[in-house]
């Protein structure tokens, strides 16, 4: 029989770790609960009965339960274009952002480039001053994108704050004598990029795939401004519009029919206000656990330097 022998160099916790450790873990357990908690009443404010939900009835288990707002949901046209159309948006939006802020970060972190330091200030500069809001709509005009599917896919095409993360990550993980041994066997330097700089740069893409995506996910306000057709809204402008629907209401001298079809209407809206909330959240919510280890890895190699 073997025995096993503890090794000579384990550290044995003293009280004082001890105590130390069971405070992290209760201050951790407040944490969690104060994130959890916004969550968790979402979910059962959608399945409970709204009046009680504004009454303040409705605290840690639902009450009422219906699932009214989610057949609303699932009724409503407008809320599964706007899905869908945000779908488009995110898709092929972050496409383009990842593979601009790329191919911008890649000739940056290398140092025989000679106008990288110009570039890169450039680059800082948009993270102050922008062209303002006024500008940047004549301009869209002028180049034909108002209320057009490609405004929510180009503008904001790349961000200055996610180009020096992919810099930073390119300039302590790809090193030059990679890229001179791939040139001596005769590759050039697109044929590098793809065969090498984006494989070895997985961890910094999905950061930036997770950046981008939920920028444009929960993006309403270019739609807000440059869209003008419903069909063309994305889901959060959906969504605000919902919201807001009860809200311009006018109750003076309102008959008994229009105020009992207004009141249908705000206990309509606080039902699938929720519901919306829920459906809203579940593709970010699918995406981030297949890319959580990257996105742990990138950030912290990306944030090094500056």
């Amino acid at each position: 029989m073997t025995l096993i022998k503890k090794s000579p160099t384990a550290i044995k916790n003293t009280r004082e770790d001890t105590i130390f450790n069971i405070v992290t873990i209760i201050l951790l357990c407040i944490v969690l609960l104060i994130v959890a908690y916004p969550i968790y009443f979402v979910i059962i404010a959608s399945i409970s009965d709204p009046y009680m939900v504004l009454n303040g009835d409705v605290t840690f288990y639902p009450r009422g339960f219906t699932l009214d707002s989610y057949k609303e949901i699932f009724k409503n046209s407008q809320i599964w274009t706007g899905y869908k159309n945000s779908m488009i948006y995110t898709f092929f939006g972050t496409i383009l952002n990842v593979s601009l802020t790329m191919l911008i970060a890649f000739p940056l972190s290398r140092n025989y480039f000679s106008g990288r330091k110009f570039i890169t200030g450039i680059l800082l500069v948009t993270m102050y001053f922008t062209g303002g809001m006024i500008p940047t709509y004549l301009l869209i005009q002028s180049l034909n994108l108002y209320n057009t599917f490609w405004v929510m896919i180009f503008l904001g095409a790349v961000s200055a704050y996610n180009v020096i993360i992919a810099r930073t990550f390119l300039e302590a993980n790809i090193p030059l004598e990679l890229e001179e041994a791939a040139a001596i066997d005769g590759c050039s330097k697109l044929q590098f990029f793809f065969k090498f700089v984006l494989p070895l740069s997985k961890s910094v893409i999905a950061v930036l795939v997770l950046y981008y995506a939920i920028a444009h996910w929960n993006d309403y306000m270019r739609g807000l401004i440059y869209l003008q057709d419903e069909e063309r809204y994305p889901l959060q402008l959906v969504i605000r519009g919902i919201l807001l629907e009860t809200q311009v209401q006018n109750m003076d001298n309102a008959t008994a029919e229009e105020l009992t079809d207004m009141f249908r209407r705000t206990k309509l809206a606080e039902a699938m206000k929720y519901g919306i909330i829920i459906i809203s959240t579940v593709p970010t919510l699918i995406i981030y656990p297949f890319i959580q280890k990257h996105f742990v890895k990138g950030v912290m190699i990306g944030s090094v330097k500056g």
